[in-house]
């Protein structure tokens, strides 16, 4: 392709792969600020243009804000399954410059329609999120190295959602693009292009930070599809070391050595060696006329998968209840001594710049959590002990949220951060724990693009239903005067996804090897390296007799590794 890299030979797979995830995150933190800078002015716009009552507005500008998610949704799998083909670094760009087309489009729309037109457009033309997380597991070669490298991109877009905001003047940091006519009257003419478009330059500015991500991404990303390594042939590489002849047996085909570096995935405990033709016997050594077509969305991918819609949906709406409840007046009734129903009937009460001060410290705990205590945790506990952990404490985050109003006025702001930090610390170790099991339980990395393509989809899915719900249960808790009825609705969706631990569990052990060795799910932290015997099941195209065994180190036919050898 040309769009691959212009390296020559493997990169070194001890090492940690700073440059490239730093021009990853590069990529990743322009979108976010570029979808999220509509947010502020969502509900400005819609009344701007007139589209209905100002009682309304609020639904039309969550259709607006959603409608990216919606579109994304429907789509995502395809972007990905496309990246299996022809790589990911084109995808990648493909999807930049949609977001571009997109933020000008909403930029210069001079209605709501068009507006829709090109959030709609920017979800359908957009599948980053699944090729970069896909990007992500190709560039990490050490499973020790998954834990800080999956938490890059949560960290990115805490850091894009914080900025993308702040160009509208609404925002607490006190950004003030949008409306330039209005905040800067001596540098813009109401009469001028940005009067008639008054949101137009945030969506210009969004899309010049795309454009230069899209430059730096083209000069200096690498690709990291392995069909599409500019080293992927055999000549090119030097193959005595990793040659691995199998010895003759009954009914199989002459081939030439297997080279590791070129026709195998794997890391530590498995390889998958992949031919054009093969043969297959069973342990009996009885031969195996045929194979079955391989699957690619097996069960456990479906199991993890379903966990991250479930994830993403309650998530999502503590996001959409919380800068609600926080500004809902307090109820007049609140006692700690004499706890009622009416003691719960409203929220805490607070100023818009109160609730800005408590979110962007939310964003400081978010950015402190994902850059420190993961890497830390994950270490401890392991990958799978750690989303365990993490997916129980989810229904607890939820549940205790509409306590805070008994709180006594000195302690409310520590009883909010507090609830933050549970939340937080549950919330932003979960996604990227999700995501190295999506790839564990990959049958093949080959299939990578297509699955965190169906990933991405499951929770764009989710996150397009997950506000208009959580609003409409939060209006029905007003009505009743009984607000936790909109919490306790997420805390069971939580406590849906603690229950499903068990059956995650079963599917865990049926993932790749490396999920038990490598990311984290055995007892100790430190293991000393074994003899392992890595079975390579040979599979015949063409019918065979009776066959016997294969002379090899095992009956099955293997190669001896240690864990520690490179392959």
């Amino acid at each position: 392709m040309f769009l691959t890299n212009k390296r020559t030979s493997p990169r070194d797979p001890d090492a940690f792969p700073t440059a490239q995830l730093f021009l990853l995150a590069l990529v990743r933190v322009a979108e976010p600020i570029a979808l999220t800078s509509i947010f502020p002015y969502a509900w400005k716009l819609v009344t701007h243009y007139n589209v209905t009552t100002e009682s309304n507005a609020p639904f039309f500008a969550g259709i607006l804000i959603s409608a990216f998610s919606m579109a994304e949704a429907c789509t995502g799998m395809y972007w990905g399954s496309l990246s299996d083909r022809i790589g990911r670094k084109p995808v990648l760009l493909m999807g930049c410059m949609g977001t571009i087309l997109s933020l000008l489009v909403v930029g210069f729309a001079p209605n709501f329609w068009l507006a829709l037109v090109g959030r709609v457009l920017g979800g359908v033309l957009n599948g980053n999120i699944g090729v970069i997380q896909t990007m992500v597991g190709e560039l990490v070669k050490k499973p020790e190295h998954e834990p800080r490298a999956y938490a890059v991109m949560p960290f990115v877009w805490s850091i894009g959602t914080i900025i993308g905001p702040s160009v509208d003047r609404t925002a607490s940091i006190g950004g003030c693009f949008a409306e330039p006519t209005e905040n800067f009257p001596s540098l813009f003419s109401p009469d001028g292009i940005f009067g008639r478009f008054p949101y137009l330059l945030p969506n210009i500015i969004c899309a010049t930070l795309l454009v230069l991500a899209i430059f730096a991404g083209y000069a200096l990303l690498e690709e990291t599809h392995p069909d599409k390594q500019p080293w992927s042939t055999q000549e090119d590489l030097d193959t005595s070391s990793a040659e691995t002849p199998l010895l003759p047996a009954q009914g199989a085909n002459a081939h030439a050595p297997t080279n590791l570096n070129t026709e195998c995935y794997g890391t530590f405990d498995e390889v998958e060696v992949e031919r054009q033709e093969e043969w297959r016997v069973r342990p009996s050594g009885e031969w195996i006329e045929s194979e079955p077509a391989e699957k690619v969305i097996t069960k456990p991918v479906i199991s993890f998968v379903v966990a991250l819609g479930i994830f993403t949906y309650h998530s999502m709406t503590y996001d959409h209840l919380l800068p609600i409840f926080l500004q809902d007046k307090l109820s007049e009734d609140v006692s700690v001594l004499a706890v009622s129903s009416s003691s719960f009937a409203g929220g805490l009460g607070l100023s818009i710049q109160q609730v800005g001060v408590i979110m962007s410290f939310n964003g400081l705990i978010e950015l402190f959590i994902q850059a420190v205590i993961f890497p830390v945790l994950a270490s401890w506990f392991g990958i799978w002990r750690l989303l365990i952990l993490v997916t129980i404490a989810h229904p607890i985050a939820y549940f205790i949220v509409p306590f805070l109003p008994l709180l006594p006025l000195s302690l409310l702001y520590p009883g909010i951060y507090t609830c933050l930090f549970i939340r937080n610390v549950s919330s932003i170790l979960a996604y990227p724990l999700l995501l190295i099991m999506i790839k564990e339980a990959a049958p093949s990395p080959k299939y990578l693009g297509k699955i965190n393509g169906l990933a991405a989809s499951t929770g764009a899915a989710c996150r397009t239903m997950a506000s208009p719900i959580a609003g409409l249960l939060y209006g029905l808790s007003i009505d009743l005067r009984f607000t936790p009825l909109a919490w306790w609705c997420s805390t069971l969706v939580a406590m849906v996804g603690a229950l499903q631990v068990p059956f995650l569990s079963r599917e865990a052990s049926k993932c790749n090897a490396r999920v038990h060795h490598a990311a984290g799910c055995c007892l100790s932290r430190s293991q000393e390296a074994k003899d392992e015997v890595i079975r390579i099941t040979v599979e015949s195209v063409a019918g065979s007799e009776s066959g016997h065994e294969s002379d090899c180190e095992s009956e099955y036919g293997g190669i001896r590794l240690r864990d520690d050898e490179q392959v």
